[in-house]
């Protein structure tokens, strides 16, 4: 006797294979993630790059950025915008031309904790010491006329504006610098200056190599 075919399908056949169905979740997943990650890769914002050096307690102004398209995906935030270089911001370090101008290189003016002078130094100074470099300035107290101490740093940490060499002098060239340094120095650089200190302007450790 021929035992009777049930034409009802199988409770094991009728359920969806739930392998197929997490493999194509993670195919449209990966395809998802790719067209998200090259979006993004296209979106750009604007940033600011400095056009030259601008040195610490400098203002940030349209004369010394300009305005760049750049893809910097969630780290927009981090660099300036166009309300931040109208908000009348200086640089609190030295930002090198070319490069993006991050938030955390700028500051408020009322908040500076620098100002500039003018020393001249005694000697010259190395070709390398230009705009930007960190220098030291040294002052050696003038004891009496064409008689000094021993040397000592007056200045730890300057920064270079600008510099004029004067080739001319007998006995070797001196040079005028402008200098960015610590509101808390300015005092000592003026009684030096004042007293007539024989003043040195040298690279700081690792600068101007």
């Amino acid at each position: 006797m021929t035992a009777a075919v049930s034409s009802r399908p199988t409770r094991a056949s009728a359920r969806p294979d739930l392998r197929l169905i997490l493999g194509i979740i993670l195919v449209l997943a990966s395809i998802l993630g790719v067209w998200f990650t090259v979006q993004a890769a296209r979106t750009t914002a604007p940033a600011y790059v400095a056009t030259r050096t601008i040195v610490p307690g400098e203002a940030v102004t349209a004369d010394v950025v300009r305005s760049v398209e750049v893809s910097l995906g969630g780290l927009s935030e981090s660099y300036l915008s166009t309300a931040d270089v109208e908000s009348g911001l200086v640089a609190t370090r030295t930002i090198e031309v070319g490069e993006l101008v991050p938030v955390a290189a700028v500051g408020s003016a009322d908040a500076a904790r620098t100002t500039r002078v003018v020393v001249r130094s005694a000697v010259d100074v190395p070709a390398s010491v230009a705009a930007g470099t960190v220098v030291e300035v040294w002052a050696a107290p003038q004891r009496e006329r064409g008689v000094y101490d021993a040397p000592r740093i007056l200045v730890a940490d300057a920064t270079v504006v600008s510099v004029a060499r004067d080739e001319s002098m007998i006995g070797g060239g001196a040079a005028q610098l402008e200098l960015v340094i610590p509101r808390s120095d300015v005092a000592a650089a003026l009684t030096a200056m004042s007293d007539q200190s024989a003043l040195s302007v040298v690279p700081a450790a690792g600068a101007g190599s």
